[in-house]
């Protein structure tokens, strides 16, 4: 049930990469969010149920929260108009929570190709972090950008794959994972610091994160 989840954040990370570069409205992208953000917190609560307390189980289970609780308050914030500096400090929570993640996923679970996604996932809600709490306003194009070039690689592909369970979970798939994820950071950068004058844009006055 996880994987059908994270095949649905992969749609959502892409919208709301957009929005941040004011491609999509934040209103219409509010629907989706809310969407996602609900079957995100379904998920891991019947996966919970279903768990009988097993810990491995409880565990792949409680950082699906994590999202859909950042797409539930972007879904609300961008509906209501309400200012997006809690979710910025929420998806800074996010962000260290991922390190976490990434940490027991390359040790105690031995699964290092989620090691690296987690991983990417705490830089991408860092960028949240830094452009809706701490007002980096000339991250924002940025932000859009590792949103959307991250979307599908660290959710709908891998999601798809471990669906048809052809998602195999080695240190070598790691180590290709990491390097083409690396690459599209690359040209996110590229594409969201096209001039120097962009570091002086402002962003649109009413946007959320996605954010993994």
């Amino acid at each position: 049930m996880g994987n059908v989840g994270l095949l649905y954040v992969g749609a959502v990370l892409l919208v709301n990469g957009l929005m941040l570069l004011s491609v999509v409205p934040a209103r219409s992208a509010a629907v989706l969010n809310l969407f996602v953000g609900a079957l995100q917190c379904v998920i891991p609560t019947a996966l919970l149920i279903q768990a009988q307390g097993d810990a491995a189980d409880v565990l792949a289970a409680s950082g699906l929260y994590l999202f859909g609780f950042t797409y539930l308050y972007v879904g609300i914030v961008n509906l209501a108009g309400l200012e997006p500096q809690g979710i910025g400090w929420f998806s800074g929570f996010v962000a260290v929570a991922a390190l976490v993640y990434s940490a027991v996923s390359f040790t105690v679970v031995g699964d290092p190709v989620f090691g690296v996604i987690w991983l990417s996932w705490a830089f991408l809600w860092a960028l949240f972090f830094l452009v809706l709490a701490l007002g980096f306003d000339g991250l924002t194009r940025f932000t859009g950008w590792v949103a959307i070039l991250l979307s599908q690689p660290t959710c709908t592909v891998p999601a798809f794959l471990a669906l048809t369970g052809s998602l195999h979970t080695t240190a070598f798939a790691a180590a290709g994972w990491g390097s083409v994820l690396a690459v599209l950071v690359g040209i996110a950068a590229v594409l969201g610091f096209p001039a120097s004058s962009r570091l002086d844009e402002k962003p649109s006055p009413q946007y959320g994160p996605v954010h993994n």
